[in-house]
């Protein structure tokens, strides 16, 4: 793993700023975890930003993010791995990684720690790219270029049945292409009305997925999955413990609708044992939580390989890029919630997102996340 540079080396890390930014959310959000009592509301995002300069001048922009706890943890896992990073060669991006996950391996090699060293790596991955002049997406070698999109973001559970309605129909005008919903309510009977419901305001063969967030037993997965059956759902995600890979398993072979499930992974070797034990159909590794890219297509290989589909998590302006470059049909996950962090926007139309044109990732910080930034922390000379 480690020996004296040679003449391969192009150029060497001059510095890593890291910034932690609170991400207001417009209301707060409920899922099955609120209504069971587990969490609370959701009220911000707080994101791990990595931004990474060479001695030749050119730059990358990568991003982590935690939900109700954890930012200031990533932050401080990240700041003190960073300085392990000045001097390398940027291209070396998987060496890097053992390197950054040896210099934290107290912590482990998942969880918190896994998420902090993410945002650098996938900062050097949009660095690569954009000193290539390529879209990362055309970096890995896209097999097309936009993606099936779905919504989640106005299916929540503390939305009143007629907004969930109305913003679905919203996001169809807008060219998104699936509709997701929570479920998980103490009362399977509402969540049966609220189903039917979309059901029938998007029509039969709309693209329509449920999550129910981890907040089923066995038992009561296996009955809803049951009534959901008619509905002709793409996927039924989560709708156990995200570690009962043998429950998810007994599902996806005794319903007809696809599981889903991978997104609260945060190693690769999780995913694995969900991959070996058949219990998706649909794998939902998420980059910032399992590692990075770097990770995300250790998993990637490994799904494909099986032949199962990918709808990564979350962070939209990262997954696309990845999705595109998935050899089979993928999914990629809207969220508006993050807009307010990049001057850019992806372009939707007719149910698909597109891969925009310019190099990495495609995004800049905006000035409102330069002023949301709580902590910075700098190693090397800018």
């Amino acid at each position: 793993m480690t020996g004296a540079a040679g003449e391969a080396v192009l150029d060497r890390v001059a510095w890593i700023e890291l910034s932690s930014v609170t991400l207001p959310l417009a209301a707060p959000v409920s899922d099955a975890k609120v209504l069971t009592g587990r969490q609370r509301p959701m009220t911000e995002v707080v994101l791990l930003f990595a931004e990474i300069g060479t001695e030749d001048g050119h730059e990358g922009i990568g991003f982590g993010y935690s939900k109700r706890a954890g930012g200031p943890g990533q932050f401080a896992h990240a700041a003190e791995v960073a300085p392990a990073l000045i001097g390398e060669d940027p291209s070396d991006i998987g060496r890097i990684w053992t390197k950054l996950a040896w210099a934290g391996a107290s912590a482990g090699r998942g969880g918190l720690a896994a998420q902090a060293v993410a945002a650098i790596d996938i900062a050097l991955w949009d660095l690569k790219a954009r000193r290539a002049g390529l879209p990362l997406a055309k970096l890995l070698g896209a097999y097309r270029d936009s993606v099936r999109c779905y919504n989640t973001s106005g299916g929540f559970l503390n939305a009143p049945l007629e907004e969930v309605l109305e913003n679905a129909e919203a996001s169809v005008a807008d060219g998104i292409g699936g509709i997701k919903i929570k479920v998980g309510h103490p009362d399977h009977a509402e969540d049966m009305r609220r189903v039917t419901a979309v059901r029938e305001r998007l029509g039969d063969a709309f693209p329509l997925m449920v999550d129910a967030n981890q907040q089923w037993d066995r038992a009561s997965a296996l009955r809803m999955g049951r009534a959901l059956d008619g509905f002709g759902l793409t996927w039924i995600e989560e709708p156990l413990d995200a570690h009962d890979t043998e429950g998810h398993a007994a599902l996806a072979r005794k319903l007809d609708t696809p599981i889903a499930t991978g997104e609260m992974l945060t190693s690769v070797a999780e995913h694995c044992e969900l991959i070996d034990k058949g219990a998706a159909d649909v794998v939902q590794p998420d980059a910032p939580r399992i590692g990075g890219i770097t990770n995300f297509l250790r998993v990637a290989a490994l799904a494909d390989h099986r032949h199962l589909h990918l709808a990564p998590h979350f962070a939209m302006e990262i997954h696309l890029h990845l999705a595109a470059a998935y050899p089979s049909e993928p999914w990629v996950e809207h969220f508006d919630w993050l807009d307010p962090l990049f001057d850019e926007r992806p372009t939707i139309r007719d149910g698909r997102m597109h891969v925009p044109p310019r190099p990495g990732l495609g995004i800049t910080l905006s000035d409102q996340a330069r002023a949301w930034t709580r902590r910075r922390a700098v190693a090397g000379n800018r």
